[in-house]
């Protein structure tokens, strides 16, 4: 099939798939993963499209996937029919919709699939991966960010920068791309109008038929666990769980001072019923536990939360007035969850 325009008047598409021209003595390990932007702020619209070079039982050879936010909505691959709704808001759009993107996915296939060629003509290894990310933010503050980025072998090999607006190559190995890309002025000028403004009006759109599920706001539920290290430190653990979206804050605070350097944070990860959870610890003397304090914020509160350890009813609460808990999860009693944050035994800890 042949190449279609990637600027057609739908959702995606914004970039042309031909061959980059690879350079050689790039190399990598086989993954399948690109840096995401820093700050994606309240909403973030993203399409993934991966190529590989040894397909297998669930590796189609060539994928589509996109998402709002965290919410998978959209997906193509080789060995299916053809584009495919993974959201239920997403069927506001018609069977029209979905042929076209349809129609646009296979156009890229090929062009996908042959840079991957491409790339085996060089390196001798026996698995390669070409992806591109591309996608487009709305911030708290209402400005809007636009990022596309090429990847090779899990590897960043070209992304654009849409202030200058210049192709940037993390490596030598991608300066001949970078080069090619450049010369095409014509391309750079549609890929910035994409970025700036057509994207955004998709965001906006998609944001409209999912404004039940993306645009509501979850309080989350947060309690304090700890637990001694025989003739060591203790560990104090501050979990927020249930909370929409996703963007949330916890810090350790000692005497209203914050404990940065001391905190150690694990990554904001999702539940299974849309909602997310997340938590910090912080290690400290034992007779200074009484001294720290977890500090949340989070979109869903009018003021941050405050959770202490061995407080009753330990799941947090405003500034200034208490708060009644929220379940950990199903089959749990209201404040059940948090009474165990009033225990130093490990076991419950969960660290």
């Amino acid at each position: 099939m042949r190449r279609v325009s990637p600027f057609c008047s739908v959702g995606w598409g914004p970039g042309s798939p031909r061959g980059l021209g690879w350079a050689k003595g790039a190399s990598g390990c086989g993954g399948l993963s690109l840096s995401l932007p820093a700050d994606p702020g309240p909403h973030l619209l993203r399409y993934f499209y991966t190529a590989v070079s040894e397909p297998g039982p669930g590796l189609p050879q060539f994928t589509v996937v996109g998402y709002l936010d965290d919410q998978l909505f959209f997906h193509f691959d080789s060995e299916g029919k053809g584009a495919q709704p993974r959201a239920p808001w997403i069927q506001a759009e018609g069977p029209e919709y979905w042929d076209r993107q349809t129609w646009i996915a296979k156009g890229w296939q090929e062009p996908f699939n042959g840079n991957v060629r491409i790339a085996m003509e060089h390196y001798n290894q026996s698995l390669h991966t070409f992806q591109y990310m591309y996608g487009c933010q709305l911030r708290a503050d209402g400005s809007t960010g636009g990022f596309w980025q090429y990847g090779y072998d899990g590897r960043d090999f070209l992304s654009y920068d849409t202030r200058t607006p210049t192709w940037v190559a993390p490596s030598k190995e991608a300066e001949i791309t970078k080069g090619k890309m450049e010369a095409d002025r014509r391309l750079s000028q549609q890929q910035r109008d994409y970025l700036e403004r057509k994207c955004v009006e998709w965001l906006q759109k998609y944001l409209g038929y999912g404004k039940e599920t993306l645009q509501r706001r979850e309080r989350p539920a947060v309690r304090v666990t700890g637990r001694d290290a025989p003739d060591g430190p203790t560990t104090l653990c501050c979990r927020a769980h249930g909370f929409y979206p996703r963007d949330i804050a916890l810090s350790w605070l000692r005497k209203g001072e914050s404990r940065e350097q001391e905190t150690w944070r694990g990554g904001v990860l999702p539940n299974g019923d849309g909602t997310y959870h997340a938590w910090a610890t912080v290690e400290l003397d034992p007779r200074e536990r009484g001294l720290y304090r977890c500090h949340v914020e989070h979109e869903s509160l009018a003021q941050p939360l405050v959770a202490v350890w061995g407080e009753a009813g330990g799941c947090g609460r405003p500034r200034g007035r208490g708060h009644p808990g929220k379940p950990e999860g199903p089959g749990s009693q209201p404040g059940a969850g948090c009474d165990r944050g009033a225990s130093l035994d490990p076991s419950l800890a969960g660290v």
